[in-house]
């Protein structure tokens, strides 16, 4: 699933390809990608004429502010990819919703799985109220709101091991699988370990790690283990950094412990026994 450092990777894509851009019109190839409105037609006639002034990222929900005022919401979910291709690219067969621009140019939503979404909000609309799941976000890893006194708040109320606690968006937003496993690492925390169990000394390497493994995958275009790909359709390059994700049965790039697989709340868990306790 592509997590806060691949969704950024692609914001800041469309960054440099689409502002300034108007839409010309659509084309929405499975309708249940389509969150709102209910109408195919009326997505694509409300989107008809406007123009992309700047992409914005909440968790992992990009959300795209138009003019006239009014927003496009996407959420890639599991597999999904926005590329940004010449009209003339023969289509992928798990293609679903296509966006005309001029000069021959199109945003393609691409999405094996179909768990992805795209919503188009009206101006006089609060976005929360349309795409519900941003109103259930914590604080991004990037704000200043994201303190030790915040990250600590949050944990001590929670009794479930700290990996699954940081892949709940409501507890550090944009966080996912992979990041939790190499955050946990960095700052030395077993992954099973108790929240209730953690002390400030931890929660304060445990934030510091979790800035740094999402600034080094962004630094790295993201990751791809699978198919993710930015708006250009390149694979991030992080995987080959990864300390502990994807790397069951290797050596322990700091100690040489072979690094352990377990499952908790059904996610593959990654972790280096003697790395973390």
């Amino acid at each position: 699933m592509p997590e806060l450092p691949e969704v950024e990777t692609v914001r800041r894509g469309l960054n440099q390809l689409t502002l300034s851009q108007e839409i010309t019109g659509g084309d929405v190839l499975l309708q249940r990608t389509i969150a709102y409105p209910f109408s195919i037609d009326e997505f694509i006639e409300n989107l008809n004429g406007t123009a992309i002034k700047s992409w914005h990222r909440r968790g992992k929900y990009l959300l795209a502010e138009l003019s006239p005022s009014s927003w496009l919401g996407v959420h890639l979910r599991m597999t999904g990819q926005l590329l940004w291709l010449d009209k003339n690219e023969p289509l992928h067969k798990h293609t679903r919703v296509r966006l005309f621009f001029g000069e021959q140019q199109e945003l393609r939503f691409v999405d094996q799985r179909t768990f992805g979404q795209m919503w188009y909000v009206p101006g006089n609309t609060p976005v929360e109220t349309i795409i519900t799941g941003l109103a259930k976000l914590a604080v991004d890893p990037f704000s200043p709101d994201f303190t030790v006194e915040y990250l600590a708040n949050k944990l001590q109320k929670s009794r479930r091991p700290i990996k699954t606690a940081l892949l709940d968006q409501s507890m550090v937003a944009g966080l996912g699988n992979i990041y939790a496993d190499e955050a946990l690492f960095k700052s030395g925390i077993l992954p099973t370990t108790l929240c209730t169990d953690l002390h400030n000394k931890q929660i304060e390497p445990l934030r510091t790690a979790i800035i740094q493994v999402l600034s080094a995958s962004i630094a790295a275009g993201g990751t791809t283990f699978s198919n993710f790909l930015n708006v250009k359709g390149i694979n991030g390059n992080y995987g080959g950094e990864a300390w502990v994700y994807n790397r069951t049965g290797e050596p322990c790039k700091v100690c040489g412990n072979i690094i352990m697989r377990i499952k908790l709340g059904g996610r593959s868990t990654h972790f280096c026994s003697q790395c973390q306790s």
